[in-house]
C-alpha cells in the first residue's frame, strides 16, 4: 500500500499499537521502509540530565522504550530507521514528516505526556493539522 511511512513514537501503548499499523500499511511492498521519529521535549530532556546525569545512559533508556516496537520491525522483516529529535513534539514530528517527502505518518492518539496533550491540545492533533501527506491516528 505505502513505501515511505513514518511512525512518530514515544513508547507509549498508543505508540507500540500504531507500529502494528504501520507494519500492515508497507507488508508486501518491495522497497518498504519505516522511519521512526522520536521526539524528546526540552523538560523531560532537563528531566533525564538531571536523574541520570550520564548521556549514554540517558540514550540507553530512551533507546529502550522502542525496543517493543523495534523488535515488531524485526519480526515482520521491515526495514526501519530511528531518528531522535529534541524539541516540542508536534512541530517537530510535522517538520520531520514534510521534510521527509512521506507516504503516511502513523501516530499514536495519546502518548505518555497526557498532561501536555489535556493542556496545550494533542500532539495528534498538530501533526494531523500541518502534515502534507495522510496521517493515521491510531487509539
Amino acid at each position: 500500500m505505502y513505501q515511505k511511512v513514518l511512525l512518530a513514537a514515544d513508547g507509549s501503548e498508543h505508540s507500540r499499537r500504531s507500529a502494528d499499523h504501520a507494519i500492515a500499511l508497507v507488508k508486501g511492498e518491495e522497497k518498504a521502509h519505516i522511519d521512526i521519529v522520536y521526539v524528546v521535549d526540552g523538560d523531560k530532556s532537563k528531566a533525564d540530565v538531571l536523574h541520570y546525569g550520564n548521556t549514554e545512559l540517558i540514550q540507553s533508556k530512551r533507546k529502550e522504550k522502542l525496543e517493543p516496537i523495534e523488535k515488531k520491525l524485526k519480526e515482520n522483516n521491515v526495514p526501519y530507521d530511528i531518528h531522535l529529535k529534541h524539541g516540542e513534539p508536534g512541530p517537530a514530528i510535522v517538520k520531520f514528516a514534510n521534510d521527509g517527502d512521506y507516504d503516511c505518518v502513523v501516530l499514536g492518539s495519546r502518548g505518555l505526556n497526557q498532561l501536555q496533550t489535556m493542556v496545550l491540545g494533542s500532539v495528534s492533533h498538530k501533526v494531523a493539522k500541518r502534515v502534507h501527506c495522510p496521517v493515521m491516528i491510531i487509539k
